[in-house]
């Protein structure tokens, strides 16, 4: 990685094609180091296993990231049919003894996930980063406790599966899943599994896509730099539509103030003369005025 440029308030975004065995945090602080930036976080976790598209905020941008973050993302991974484990990934222990899935077919896979495709109540992992009773899911699996998390409902909009394997006594399976934020790819193999009675679990994971964004397009550690940042404009154009305003409006934005409803979008970002005031959303009790949800007022610290 290149030495940490000077650069101070940095303001915007980067594409990381984040390695294996780096957790999205450690990712993020590499990220902030390689770019000088002061404050960075990033738009939807990978498990330190994963690779691929990490969308890192930064300075101002990172008010911005749970914008992105709801985007639907898509994601490559391979499924072990034949054993499931604890954590439903390759890291967790064996639960069982492996079970003679050599007879399975890709057919049969895409039949089975069929039933989840479509809006689902998916029950997530175990060891997710979902807090129950403030704490997070995996902290206490790895205390030794007994977690069940609540059902959530997600969208799977696609699950192509591709290349199959004979491993004995395992079956693999490559697979893509186009999906909303929320979804978890590890307990779609687990269900899958269950569903075909052999158990299973992933054994590789892809994430190369974020809403519009692309891992194509994305950088990685070794070569990052300040000349990988996006700018804060381009990260507001992700996010919603731009509307300009005049020198009055952008007085009031500067201060947070109501706006006149002058476009049909529910959610906005307000620019002015190529510079980034803030995102507006329409007022629910009053749809004719919008009213601020993110606001960057002038000289405001980064």
């Amino acid at each position: 990685m290149s030495d940490a440029p000077t650069a101070a308030g940095v303001d915007g975004f980067v594409l990381l094609d984040k390695p294996a065995g780096l957790t999205s945090q450690r990712a993020v602080t590499a990220v902030k180091r390689a770019v000088g930036a002061a404050k960075a976080g990033h738009a939807g976790t990978l498990d330190p296993a994963a690779t691929g598209l990490l969308v890192v905020g930064l300075g101002r941008g990172t008010r911005l990231l749970g914008y992105l973050s709801a985007a639907d993302k898509c994601y490559e991974a391979t499924i072990r049919f034949g054993q499931a484990t604890t954590t439903d990934d390759a890291e967790g222990t064996p639960l069982g003894t492996p079970v003679d899935a050599t007879g399975l077919t890709a057919a049969a896979i895409a039949d089975a996930a069929a039933a989840y495709t479509g809006v689902i109540d998916q029950v997530p992992s175990a060891v997710s980063a979902i807090k129950v009773d403030g704490r997070r899911a995996y902290d206490r699996v790895r205390r030794g406790e007994d977690v069940a998390l609540a059902a959530r409902t997600v969208t799977i909009h696609r699950i192509g599966v591709g290349a199959t394997r004979a491993v004995p006594p395992w079956f693999e399976a490559d697979v893509t899943v186009e999906c909303s934020s929320g979804t978890y790819i590890r307990a779609l193999a687990r269900d899958l599994g269950r569903d075909l009675g052999v158990g299973a679990h992933l054994t590789g994971l892809r994430r190369t896509r974020v809403g519009g964004l692309d891992v194509a397009d994305a950088a990685g550690l070794d070569t990052l730099g300040v000349w990988d940042v996006r700018d804060l404009y381009s990260m507001a154009r992700l996010v919603a539509p731009l509307v300009e305003v005049d020198e009055a409006a952008a007085a009031d934005v500067s201060h947070g103030r109501p706006l006149a409803r002058t476009w049909p979008d529910d959610l906005v970002a307000v620019v002015a003369g190529g510079v980034v005031l803030g995102l507006y959303r329409r007022d629910p009790a009053d749809p004719a005025r919008a009213r601020a949800v993110v606001v960057f007022p002038p000289g405001e610290p980064r």
